[in-house]
């Protein structure tokens, strides 16, 4: 991820492995990291059973607070792709009980459709 794109918060994808091996202590023993995507020092993370929301807090970002949510809490989803002047992607996701969507940007570069494609298969079984 780029310096600018860092400072305009948007995110890129991170191997799933190294995650994997990072965060594996929070996965059940079943459950494996799909996609990855960080975002300056926050992840937004993809398992094959629920998103992980990794929000790194304080100047040192050694306060961290995770959230959970299952795929079955999601209530809808909406991507929206970069464009010739709009250069960012977006990616909004509505957990049931909640009245604002959670809402990331993405960089040109990220497949959007892909992410899409992957929150299709856990959202709609």
């Amino acid at each position: 991820m780029g310096l600018f794109d860092a400072l305009l918060g948007h995110a890129s994808e991170v191997t799933s492995d190294d995650i994997q091996k990072e965060y594996g202590t929070l996965l059940a023993p079943s459950e494996t990291v799909e996609r990855a995507y960080k975002l300056v020092r926050d992840l937004f993370i993809f398992t094959n059973k629920r998103m992980i929301l990794v929000d790194k807090q304080g100047i040192t970002g050694r306060k961290v607070k995770y959230h959970s949510i299952p795929y079955r809490s999601i209530t809808h989803f909406s991507i929206e792709t970069s464009g010739t002047f709009d250069l960012d992607a977006e990616l909004k996701i509505w957990i049931s009980g909640t009245e604002k969507p959670i809402e990331k940007t993405f960089n040109k570069s990220l497949n959007v459709y892909g992410l899409q494609a992957l929150l299709a298969e856990y959202v709609l079984r």
